[in-house]
This record gives C-alpha cells, sequence and structure tokens, in this order.
C-alpha cells in the first residue's frame, strides 16, 4: 500500500478516488460554505497535478471543461495524482460575480491570511490545504467584462518548468505573461511549485473551443508528465513574446472586422469606430503585425477602453 496523501485531515490511498469539502466560512445566514475538491490518484506513484477553475466566479468555460473531464473519466491517471478544483470561488460561482462579497479579486488575493478578508482567508486555505501537496498546476480562466480571449496559454518564459509545461499543454497561443503580484500563479511559484494559467472564452458564456481545447490540453499535459498514455496528438503553439491591448481613441460604436485567432498586418483596419448619429467615423488600425487574441464584444465603447488585444511573434 502506497503513501496516503493527506487534505483536510482525510486520507487519500494510491489507486482511489475522493471528494472532499473544505470547511470556508459561514454566510450571515449562518449556512456553512464548502469547497469542494476531488482527488483522483493512479495506482502507481507520480507527480501530482492541479487543475482549478473558477476562481473568478462568473468564468464558466474551465468549471465545463472540469466537469465533462470528471464526468467521462478522462482525468483519472495510471501514474501520480489529479486535484481538481471546479470551483474555487464559490460566492462568485453563486453569484455569477467575478469577485467575492467583500469585493476582493481572489486572484489578487494571494497568499492570503488566516484573519484577514474573506478573500484572504479563501487564498490562505487553499495554499496551505491544497497547493502545499501539489508538483504542477492549470489554471483555467476566460476574458472578462465582455471581452473574448482565443484559447491561449501564459507563462512567464522566463520560468523554464513552467514554459516546457506550457509547450507540453498545445494551446494555439503561447503568451509571454509575467506574474503578477497577489495572484494565485505567483503565489504557488514562489513555493515551488509549476503553474500556468489557460485562458479561453468569455465569462458567463459557453465557449465549445476553449472548453474543447482546455480538455485537449489538459489531456497533452498529464501524458507529457507520463501519468497516462497519450491520447491527443502534440500540437506546436503559436509563440507570442509580447501583447497590448488596444484602446479606443474616442466615445462611440465598435464595429470589429476581424474575429479573435485573426492574423492581421500592421495598418491593416480591423475596426470602426462611430458616433451614433453616423456623422463620425474613425478607423482602427493595427499598429503592428499579430494575430487577435483578445476582443471586447461591447458594442458601446468609451474612449480609453481596451478593444483589440494583439500578440507578436
Amino acid at each position: 500500500m502506497g503513501k496516503p496523501l493527506t487534505i483536510n485531515g482525510i486520507d487519500v490511498l494510491p489507486g482511489t478516488n475522493v471528494d472532499i469539502a473544505l470547511k470556508i466560512a459561514r454566510l450571515p445566514t449562518h449556512t456553512e460554505i464548502e469547497l469542494p475538491v476531488t482527488v483522483l490518484r493512479g495506482p502507481e506513484e507520480g507527480p501530482v497535478l492541479l487543475l482549478t477553475s473558477s476562481l473568478h466566479g462568473d468564468e464558466v468555460n474551465g468549471t465545463e471543461a472540469l466537469r465533462r473531464m470528471i464526468r467521462n473519466n478522462s482525468l483519472k491517471p495510471e501514474k501520480g495524482t489529479v486535484i481538481v478544483m471546479p470551483v474555487v470561488n464559490v460566492y462568485g460561482f453563486l453569484l455569477q460575480t467575478r469577485a467575492l462579497p467583500d469585493g476582493k479579486d481572489l486572484n489578487r488575493s494571494f497568499p492570503g491570511t488566516q484573519g484577514g478578508s474573506l478573500a484572504r482567508r479563501l487564498a490562505y486555505i487553499i495554499l496551505n490545504e491544497v497547493v502545499k501537496h501539489v508538483d504542477f498546476g492549470i489554471d483555467l480562466h476566460t476574458g472578462g467584462a465582455r471581452r473574448t480571449n482565443y484559447p491561449q496559454i501564459r507563462c512567464d518564459f522566463g520560468r523554464e518548468a513552467a514554459l516546457e509545461l506550457a509547450n507540453a499543454f498545445g494551446a494555439p497561443f503561447l503568451l509571454n505573461s509575467k506574474e503578477i503580484p497577489g495572484s494565485f500563479r505567483r503565489s504557488a511559484s514562489k513555493l515551488g511549485k509549476t503553474m500556468i494559467v489557460f485562458e479561453g472564452g468569455e465569462s458567463q458564456r459557453f465557449d465549445e473551443t476553449a472548453i474543447d481545447e482546455a480538455m485537449d490540453g489538459i489531456h497533452r499535459v498529464m501524458a507529457h508528465l507520463d501519468m497516462l498514455e497519450a491520447r491527443i496528438a502534440p500540437r506546436r503553439s503559436i509563440v507570442l513574446k509580447s501583447s497590448s491591448w488596444m484602446r479606443a481613441k474616442i466615445s462611440g460604436m465598435f464595429v470589429p472586422f476581424v474575429a479573435v485567432g485573426d492574423k492581421v498586418v500592421n495598418g491593416q483596419v480591423l475596426a470602426h469606430l462611430g458616433d451614433p448619429f453616423g456623422e463620425t467615423v474613425l478607423d482602427v488600425k493595427a499598429p503592428y503585425g499579430g494575430y487577435i487574441v483578445g476582443l471586447n464584444n461591447q458594442p458601446v465603447i468609451s474612449a480609453g477602453d481596451a478593444v483589440l488585444h494583439i500578440g507578436t511573434e
């Protein structure tokens, strides 16, 4: 019998599956809130892979990808352990909001504290009850505020292990992304864990392409880590070393002529911005060549709003 993995006082033995409910806090109604964690252990020893989604409660594509994989039993490893947390921000998920009831962004509240805000308490529990056990992690996100992200992996190219994991995932795009202070990824990295972030689709809306890409990428990573036999063919990502959002120069109606994933060239007209009365129309031109990795779906735009996210090789 192999060594048990203990989470929240519950021992999980090799070859078993266990659902664990982490106690978080109570609502003002005194209703207890629990954080569901599924642990899937293979019969043989191997790496521990953490899969998380809905750190922002309104980002549901990752949750759906993990739900489908749990449902079809495709996450059960032959070697090692998979820890799955389909809904990390339980509060935000219930209300379909990005933040927690205290207004804090969970993904800016790490490493957290035992006695801080609700967001910091939740972050502390996640790091100290779950993350301390893992070797690798994939955190699933979507675009927010009516913005769509084309399926992409984000990692710091300066972290060799993270870049290797990102290449194994094989998303359409691979973006160089520094770790943000207070983020889950940065805190996990400081603990010596290798963490990458998947972005795909839009908040509060299912995107089948993003869901499929998330599932395929997770399988590629598991095969790369020798946790199971390869089921999905490897794929080389388009590597984007830098990216930036274009911002609207005027307020008005935003009419894009491109879609996420499109390749664009310097000077190409990507969209029109015009006032509602048809008097003014401004061409929105690409400042350089690259790929559309993010797009604002809001038709009514204010000056300064981010409208198009372009990544370049």
